[in-house]
């Protein structure tokens, strides 16, 4: 199967996290429980496949820091927020605002790592910026726009850059089953104090499961075989038709219909997501 085919199957199987999550939501399930059992059900496959891989292992306790802050904002937060922004609002809201995180990381980069911010890069922020602006001022009726959707949405984008951040060290010197069978527990037992546990039908726990299995260990697992295959420019270009799809999929399962500014302003978050892929390249 072709490295391009692989991102595309796992972008489509991360699009789900909204349809499964707000599925759950329905159910009366709260965010931080459907976030809490996400990250321990797909932690607990991590790392039954890293001790059969004999890939449980540190290489420094001095790495053991960066695990630990990947876990908080890359899981406690990430996991949570997007979640957070579906129920505030909407799942093709939450997703396009998911995709902030490319303005966030050259914002980031400038505070922690004092990198410089180019011109270029400021059109990025510009882009990142107007499409924000645009997606909170949609009167779509279906779609609901408020300031605790944008909040979490936003969160979501600002924790998901942490991959980035984190991920570019990391991948350099671990195996992916070992990162996520030591992240994802982290990050669970992070989420842990935030939950109130509910009575759950067995459909639920169904799609409790799909979103853990499906969405989050086989997606990753999909993903990064994919990225042994292609560049990892071009795999994150596919990758990003994920709010796409989830737009598709929010509209067929729950009929929500972003209204032009929204789509508009999505565009200009996509644009900008385009655009930091060849700013990564150049600079």
């Amino acid at each position: 199967m072709s490295g391009y085919l692989l991102v595309f199957i796992a972008a489509v199987l991360w699009a789900f996290i909204g349809v499964f999550s707000k599925a759950i939501l329905e159910a009366g399930v709260s965010s931080m429980e459907i976030a809490f059992w996400r990250a321990t059900i797909a932690g607990i496959l991590f790392l039954i496949h890293a001790v059969i891989k004999k890939e449980l292992v540190l290489q420094k306790r001095s790495d053991a820091p960066i695990f630990i802050a990947f876990a908080i904002f890359g899981v406690t937060v990430f996991y949570s927020s997007l979640i957070l922004a579906i129920d505030a609002g909407s799942i093709s809201l939450a997703y396009i605002l998911l995709y902030s995180a490319p303005a966030w990381v050259v914002l980031l980069a400038f505070l922690l790592l004092k990198e410089a911010i180019s011109p270029k890069k400021l059109i990025l922020l510009a882009l990142a910026l107007a499409g924000v602006i645009l997606v909170s001022l949609d009167n779509s009726s279906s779609i609901a726009v408020n300031p605790r959707a944008i909040f979490w949405g936003l969160l979501a984008g600002l924790s998901y850059a942490s991959y980035y951040i984190f991920g570019k060290w990391i991948l350099g010197h671990y195996k992916v089953i070992t990162i996520y069978a030591f992240i994802l527990p982290i990050g669970a037992l992070g989420l842990l104090p935030f939950v109130n546990f509910s009575a759950k039908t067995p459909i639920t726990y169904l799609y409790i499961l799909a979103v853990s299995f499906l969405s989050t260990y086989l997606a990753y697992l999909v993903y990064f075989t994919g990225l042994k295959k292609i560049e990892a420019s071009k795999a994150v270009m596919v990758a990003t038709v994920e709010p796409v799809i989830s737009a598709i999929l929010a509209s067929i399962f729950f009929a929500e219909v972003l209204g032009t500014k929204g789509i508009i302003g999505g565009l200009f978050i996509l644009l900008a997501s385009f655009l930091s892929l060849d700013f990564k390249k150049k600079t």
